[in-house]
């Protein structure tokens, strides 16, 4: 029933050029900053904000996170009520949290911008079928820079052969809990993408022990967590005496905003579909 209610309503309703958006993992760090840019915006109404049933900021005002007046925007455990009054979801939260709200959204046909990370197998594939009735714009990383790295580990991957070692450097705050990071998967996967290889046959994220020599053709990743740390990323390809190495260092989180933003702005009226930020940014793939 509650999926026919959906349906309905979304039917009923028209889209105007002021999108009403809601955003799950309100009370963390990306959350807090994509409400404060979204809530100065004349392109976005935040409708909704949604946090896991055992958050101390439930029932409380949008501004005991980002300041200001009070809004009249509680914090809710609720998606669906946020769902129904909304165009776009902006989803910094955790892997559960997402595939519960991906399953609405795509009943609702909505627009999903995915920004969490650490997802299976098995979630994935949730996500692939979820896209098949909303627009579902996911990716790990949603900076421009970012992005325009990931076309350029791509070339060179297929420039270089497998005689080139890959090793990827993932560094991040302490509090990151999914390791390695989606941004690092990606640059693994656009290196593998490159090379015209398998990833997960030849992903190798774990060096403790003995006897771990490198095997040709493998794509290391190194994680690394401490301090305050926003996101750095290097991939270096290493040859006989010569190593090329390229880098991108996020200063502040409004990179990944501004994409989160645009994501959920551009996926208005573009149908079903999974999407990432290179569609968004209209970077070539």
């Amino acid at each position: 029933q509650a999926e026919d209610g959906i349906r309905d309503l979304v039917r009923s309703r028209g889209l105007g050029d002021v999108y009403k958006r809601q955003v799950i993992g309100a009370a963390g760090k990306m959350g807090q900053q994509i409400m404060s840019q979204a809530q100065v915006s004349d392109k976005f109404n935040i409708v909704g904000a949604i946090e896991t049933k055992d958050s101390s900021f439930l029932n409380t005002d949008i501004s005991s996170l980002i300041g200001g007046k009070e809004t009249g925007i509680l914090i809710t455990d609720d998606p669906l009520s946020c769902i129904l009054k909304s165009d776009a979801v902006i989803d910094f939260s955790s892997p559960s949290s997402t595939i519960e709200v991906c399953e609405l959204v795509a009943q609702a046909r909505k627009v999903h911008v995915i920004g969490t990370t650490g997802f299976d197998e098995e979630e994935e594939e949730k996500i692939k079928a979820a896209a098949r009735h909303a627009t579902i714009i996911k990716s790990g990383n949603m900076s421009l820079g970012v992005n325009a790295l990931l076309e350029t580990v791509k070339k060179l991957a297929r420039s270089l052969d497998s005689d080139w070692d890959i090793e990827i450097s993932d560094m991040h705050h302490r509090d990151k809990i999914d390791s390695p990071s989606g941004t690092a998967l990606e640059l693994a996967s656009a290196a593998a993408e490159g090379r015209g290889i398998d990833l997960h046959s030849s992903l190798d994220i774990s060096r403790n022990g003995s006897d771990l020599s490198r095997k040709n053709g493998d794509i290391g990743i190194v994680s690394l967590r401490g301090g305050t740390v926003i996101g750095d990323h290097s991939v270096i390809f290493a040859g006989e005496g010569e190593r090329i190495v390229v880098s991108h260092f996020a200063e502040n989180r409004n990179i990944f905003v501004k994409g989160a933003l645009k994501s959920a702005e551009w996926g208005i009226d573009k149908g079903p579909g999974l999407f990432s930020a290179l569609d968004v940014l209209g970077i070539q793939k």
